[in-house]
């Protein structure tokens, strides 16, 4: 009947309202580094220093099946802010600290997307996607830049923080050249930026989190004074290696447990903020860019339940650099007051890969075209509409084993399938050997966290699904052959480096015999980043 259609019709308007916006909501994006999916304590009970973002995932919706692009910095950053994988981006691997190239210039960032769309735009934190030139993240769509541009270990500080092993401090004016140790930067000051400023060069880590908070906010108010939407990339330098803790370590976890506390209260501020320039209006989406760093032993996360058991067997580490769970699932929470259920557990299949497109459908703008995306609009996911994410997800090789950026392991449903296989560095410096499997490797995740024992290649479960998983990896083999892919420039010149004062041991920035004036007030130096 008439009514009858006018009542359905009223339903529909009814559900379909949380997508209807009266205005563009703010953004805030909050990447972990190195983060454990069971450094939260709302996945992994046995953690206890993170009330603020379990109360996040309280008050939001917690995603258990979420996975970054890549298991190492860079490649995982640059999906985050193209929704496409490193084989179509051109970023592959790590950039260095006198890296010519970056992301390249042909793809389009999320924050381009949204500052056209009239958004403000800032990234604070780590950047790790290029810092000479036109890779500069003011180049790349955000109006305002505050940070390290790469990890906080790829540069020597006064105070360094923890390291395994420990890394020695910058040298000061007069000392004698020291010997190279391996995996420590001896030689250049880590640099802190605004804009394309050195602000201060070596930084001060210990106040580090401290400067971090105190630049959101005052992005936040610069953005609401103005009356323009805001995107904010807060890209933590929480939990690579830990910072100089400012509290002593915590019982149990120790140092790794401070510095999770850290980050915890620092997520904690960020959403009271938020809250305070009006509950409601701002999307906050934490999630991790990759897994533990496994080689840093007790500086390293927790896994939770992704151990990488059958990887474990044959040596060295299944956390990050690997496709292995533990690599790539990363703890997520989203927040928004009003739109995303309150207290939800989602177990959708969902990626960083999805925040680019999800967040351009919100704020109302298009999709760059002539390009083809691994991520997914999965909004009605985070409404609670749905659970139902990707079909299929690739999961590119991270430096464990096989060539860098290629796709070796894909999940469908809940099955996961590895055409090769290798573990990264374990914290007793072992490595486990690349292998290659053909036919593939097939664990199923619903009965097999652990990764443990794959399925029989006997078996009618193995029989079964395997035609299905060779046609989705043909297929998506295929589209990105298809695709306009890129090529990054990884090239390096010394001369890329960011350096204050050349004439200074190190790239001093603030007094040629070692004095540093305190970081909070300290005098702003006028040197350009090269």
């Amino acid at each position: 009947s008439p009514w009858a259609v006018l009542v359905l019709a009223l339903v529909l308007v009814g559900l379909w309202a949380p997508c209807v916006l009266s205005r563009q909501p703010n953004f805030i994006v909050i990447l972990a580094d190195d983060v454990g999916w069971g450094d939260l304590g709302a996945n992994w009970a046995e953690t206890k220093e993170t009330p603020h973002l379990d109360q996040l995932a309280a008050e939001g919706t917690r995603f258990v099946d979420f996975h970054s692009a890549a298991s190492t910095c860079s490649p995982s950053r640059a999906s985050l802010l193209t929704g496409r994988l490193g084989v179509r981006n051109g970023v592959t691997h790590n950039f260095a600290i006198s890296s010519l190239g970056g992301l390249p210039l042909n793809e389009t960032t999320l924050a381009e997307v949204l500052r056209e769309a009239g958004y403000s735009t800032g990234a604070i934190g780590k950047w790790h996607l290029g810092h000479h030139g036109r890779h500069h993240p003011n180049s790349r769509g955000f109006d305002y830049y505050f940070g390290i541009p790469y990890s906080h270990d790829m540069g020597c500080t006064d105070t360094p923080g923890y390291n395994l092993p420990p890394c020695p401090p910058c040298p000061r004016h007069g000392t004698a050249a020291r010997e190279a140790r391996k995996d420590c930067y001896t030689e250049v000051a880590l640099p802190l930026l605004e804009n394309v400023t050195i602000v201060q060069q070596p930084v001060e880590l210990g106040s580090l989190a401290t400067r971090y908070a105190e630049e959101a906010e005052r992005f936040i108010q610069r953005a609401s004074d103005s009356g323009r939407p805001f995107f904010l990339y807060l890209a933590l330098a929480h939990m690579h290696v830990p910072l100089t803790p400012p509290l002593p370590p915590a019982p149990g976890r120790g140092i790794y447990g401070a510095s999770l506390s850290e980050m915890d209260a620092l997520v904690g501020r960020i959403k009271e903020v938020a809250d305070s320039h009006g509950k409601g209006n701002t999307l906050l989406w934490f999630a991790g860019d990759n897994g533990p760093w496994a080689q840093k032993c007790e500086l390293a996360g927790r896994l939770g339940p992704f151990v990488g058991a059958w990887q474990r067997q044959r040596g060295g580490s299944s956390a990050k650099q690997t496709t292995w769970e533990g690599g790539h699932r990363v703890p997520a929470l989203v927040y928004w007051p009003g739109r995303v259920p309150a207290r939800r557990t989602s177990h959708a299949l969902l990626s960083v890969l999805d925040v680019f497109p999800t967040l351009v459908a919100l704020a109302g703008a298009a999709l760059p075209p002539n390009r083809h995306f691994d991520g997914l609009d999965v909004s009605p996911v985070l409404f609670g509409w749905s659970d139902v994410g990707h079909k299929v997800l690739l999961h590119p090789n991270s430096g464990a084993a096989g060539k860098v950026g290629e796709i070796e392991a894909l999940r469908l449903a809940q099955y996961k399938a590895f055409y090769t296989t290798g573990g990264a560095m374990a914290c007793d410096g072992s490595t486990g050997p690349a292998e290659w499997h053909q036919p593939p490797l097939i664990f199923n995740l619903e009965r097999d966290l652990q990764e443990q024992e794959p399925l029989d290649v006997a078996s009618r479960e193995y029989q079964a699904v395997l035609p299905a998983i060779s046609r989705a990896y043909a297929q998506a083999l295929q589209d990105i052959a298809a695709d306009n892919v890129s090529v990054a420039d990884y090239s390096q010149d010394p001369a890329a480096i960011p350096c204050c004062s050349v004439q200074h041991v190190g790239c001093r920035c603030h007094g040629a015999h070692g004095a540093t004036l305190h970081p909070l007030v300290e005098k702003r130096t006028p040197q350009l980043c090269l």
